[in-house]
């Protein structure tokens, strides 16, 4: 038979909390990848990992809190650990790919395409992988339009945030950024679980393994949590942010760190340049 299924056991606890968790771990990780783009002497691929991980653990974070809500009135829901883990793994990594195409290729058209796709795919496989940790006496299904227009939304979602890392600079910019972020993240995951259906065997057929939410997922999502509070205190106590952004940087027109036109010159074009005059 199918279930009765419920994505809001818990009321607005569950979805504003994933979504504020969601806006957290994008506003640490613009600001992270703004400030690798602010001084070229600095370990940028450092701060674009470190970026990479927190965007990454904000939406694994969201994902999993608003899973907490998630009730099949007809059977429990466990999850398996090693798929749960993994899944983070995934959303971590994905997100960094990204991270580190646009940080060091910029976004023109091609790159910023190429790199929203793979990591929109990436946040979607890590939304289906945690599904798949599900373990419930029944069967779970999706109806396809919805996946597909899940699927849409975190590749939007994904190159917006590209787009947004390498663009914006200011504070509030980017904190306005990071909400919209939220916005779209969160929801990807509720149009994925609009989608989910679930048919319920015979309530004598056996026993199925796995943790209960509040066993598994509470527990697990101290460490993501605690991730993103200590990248906040990294963030927020790094001079370069503190004290402000340099000008040249801030200005839309001036060229990426990476061009020609910001490169020193070396000795041997100084040398060349002494013996011509």
């Amino acid at each position: 038979m199918d279930g009765t299924v419920d994505g809001f056991r818990y009321g607005a606890v569950t979805p504003v909390a994933a979504y504020l968790m969601a806006c957290l771990g994008g506003a640490l990780g613009l600001r992270c990848i703004v400030r690798s783009l602010l001084d070229a002497q600095s370990f940028r691929a450092g701060w674009l990992a470190l970026g990479a991980a927190s965007i990454g653990c904000g939406i694994w974070t969201m994902h999993f809190i608003a899973m907490i809500g998630f009730h099949v009135e007809e059977t429990r829901v466990r999850y398996d650990a090693a798929t749960t883990v993994l899944s983070l793994v995934v959303a971590v990594a994905v997100v960094g790919i990204g991270v580190f195409i646009v940080g060091f290729r910029g976004t023109s058209g091609v790159t910023l395409a190429v790199a929203g796709a793979v990591t929109g795919l990436g946040v979607a496989g890590m939304h289906y992988l945690g599904m798949a940790a599900m373990r419930l006496n029944g069967e779970v299904g999706y109806d396809p339009v919805g996946v597909a227009l899940s699927v849409l939304i975190a590749i939007g979602a994904a190159t917006a945030a590209l787009w947004s890392a390498v663009t914006i600079r200011g504070f509030l910019t980017s904190l306005g950024a990071s909400l919209v972020m939220g916005v779209a993240v969160s929801g990807m995951h509720y149009t994925g679980m609009a989608a989910v259906s679930v048919h319920v065997h015979d309530m004598t057929g056996g026993t199925w393994e796995g943790d209960s939410p509040m066993s598994l997922l509470l527990p697990m999502l101290l460490g993501p949590v605690v991730f993103l509070l200590l990248a906040g205190v990294v963030v927020m106590f790094d001079p370069l942010l503190v004290l402000g952004e340099r000008s040249s940087a801030s200005r839309p027109d001036s060229p990426p760190l990476d061009s020609p036109a910001r490169k020193r010159p070396s000795w041997r074009a100084a040398v060349s340049s002494g013996r011509e005059r």
